[in-house]
């Protein structure tokens, strides 16, 4: 670790100077960017674990109330990251062809573009939050607090976004730590507020002694102000180590405008427009199963909220080598290296694909026992841990997918991928569940989910190794 939990800083310095790397330096400095993305990654879903174990505790329709809205938070958060990886990317060219002075230059129109963009969304989000629980066909017995989740979610997104914009922007840099230790802080954060906020006052019974813990007892509400709180918090740091600490990035370097300019807004949203588009059909298909599985009831929906969140612990450890494969092959390509960015792509894709099938394993045998961890309800945990079995066959393409995205993202190749993916889960999944969902239940969503990610495993793999996106390499 370099100064100012800068990882493999030294490694990074040789692609950005184009000195040769050995096999083992390549592999060393994917396994250095990798591991603290992959724990980053971790604390991020292991938060939404906790909401879910800690809600899962006031019964089913809690659980139920936070499933029902969680595909349209995603839609909101998947946008946001569309709007930070626009910004961090061309941060990432920037840095491996050394040119900080406007690496720096992008990173403070970014501040400003992000923050607009994010108050757009905290409008529209805002104005939908009411009606939206019944849109998605909820009870009305678990409207009140799905609407109250998701309003408090949208108003606490503004930080999220700088959350996301900080993260990406050190990563770009090499720094891999510093977000890392601050999103498992997150975590520590969201379980303290959790623990007050989601439940009453009560007495609890610790090395013989009863004591009184306070509580405000505000249940789904509580879940969703305490993940807000830690948000905040976290994005403050971000944002200082960022702006005030990091060697390449730090703001007091010089003076400098935070007035958008066209150029830089141009580059933004050919990076950004296709992904974001993306995000909001695909996250239109998420709702749309949503959709799908509402008329099964609320154990189908519980089932199904607390099964997409164990099953986030198998794949996050792909999206953290996806990070490290981004700024990889970022600055490869900002250093104008073209082999190097190749054999990084190789190197993150059967990493990624190897760590993903273990998890894979781990999932088949572990089902029954991460379902009992979220929920007392066993009739949430049977079909819970049925369809986690279903999904434990397709963690090995899954993984390429998410990390053959990930390279396509660090060398700014965004709109055949997005559209890739589009085709993928609507005319693979959504088809094919709504064919077995009124035959099988929530299996047949699952099933059809599982074929889905196979086959886009297999396009992208295809796509990557045609090597045509290599071609804007000089």
């Amino acid at each position: 670790m370099g100064t100012n939990g800068k990882i493999g800083s030294g490694l990074l310095k040789l692609v950005q100077d184009g000195q040769p790397m050995t096999l083992g330096q390549q592999l060393s400095l994917t396994v250095q960017l990798s591991i603290p993305a992959i724990i980053s990654q971790l604390s991020s879903i292991l938060m939404q674990f906790i909401d879910a174990s800690m809600v899962g505790s006031l019964g089913a329709e809690a659980s139920a109330s936070i499933g029902l809205v969680s595909t349209t938070t995603w839609l909101f958060a998947g946008v946001s990251v569309a709007c930070a990886t626009g910004f961090y990317v061309q941060v990432s060219h920037l840095l491996g062809a050394k040119d900080t002075f406007n690496a720096r230059s992008v990173l403070r129109q970014s501040l400003t573009m992000s923050m607009i963009f994010s108050m757009v969304l905290v409008v529209i989000g805002a104005a939908v939050s009411g009606p939206l629980p019944g849109w998605l066909g909820g009870e009305e017995s678990i409207r009140h607090d799905a609407s109250m989740y998701f309003l408090i979610f949208i108003l606490s997104l503004p930080s999220l976004q700088l959350n996301m914009l900080a993260s990406g922007m050190l990563r770009s840099s090499g720094n891999m730590y510093t977000p890392s230790a601050l999103n498992i802080l997150m975590c520590l954060l969201d379980v303290v507020f959790n623990f007050f906020l989601i439940f009453p006052t009560r007495t609890l019974t610790l090395a013989g002694m009863e004591i009184t813990v306070p509580g405000a007892g505000l249940g789904v509400t509580g879940a969703a102000l305490g993940t807000a709180f830690a948000s905040i918090a976290i994005a403050v740091l971000l944002l200082r180590s960022l702006c005030l600490k990091s060697p390449e990035l730090r703001l007091t370097h010089e003076k400098g405008s935070f007035r958008p300019t066209k150029a830089c807004f141009r580059n933004a949203i050919g990076i950004a427009l296709p992904m974001a588009c993306e995000r909001v059909i695909m996250c239109g298909a998420q709702i749309m199963s949503t959709v799908i599985v509402a008329p099964l009831g609320t154990i189908a929906i519980a089932a199904n909220s607390f099964a997409i969140t164990a099953e986030s612990i198998c794949y996050m450890p792909g999206h953290g080598i996806s990070n490290a494969a981004t700024t990889l092959v970022g600055q490869s390509i900002g250093a104008r290296r073209k082999d190097l960015t190749w054999r990084f792509a190789n190197i993150s894709v059967f990493m990624g694909i190897g760590v993903m099938a273990v998890m894979g394993i781990v999932m088949y045998v572990a089902a029954p026992g991460i379902m009992g961890i979220m929920t007392p309800v066993q009739d949430v945990v049977d079909l819970g841990a049925r369809i986690l079995r279903i999904e434990a066959f397709a963690e090995p393409m899954y993984a390429a997918s998410i990390v053959v995205y990930g390279i396509f993202i660090g060398a700014g190749d965004t709109l055949a991928p997005s559209i890739m993916n589009l085709g993928s889960i609507w005319a693979v999944r959504l088809s094919l569940a709504a064919v077995l969902a009124p035959k099988y239940g929530l299996e047949g969503v699952w099933i059809a989910m599982c074929i889905e990610l196979c086959f886009r495993g297999m396009i992208f793999l295809v796509r990557l190794y045609r090597k045509k996106w290599l071609d804007k390499i000089a």
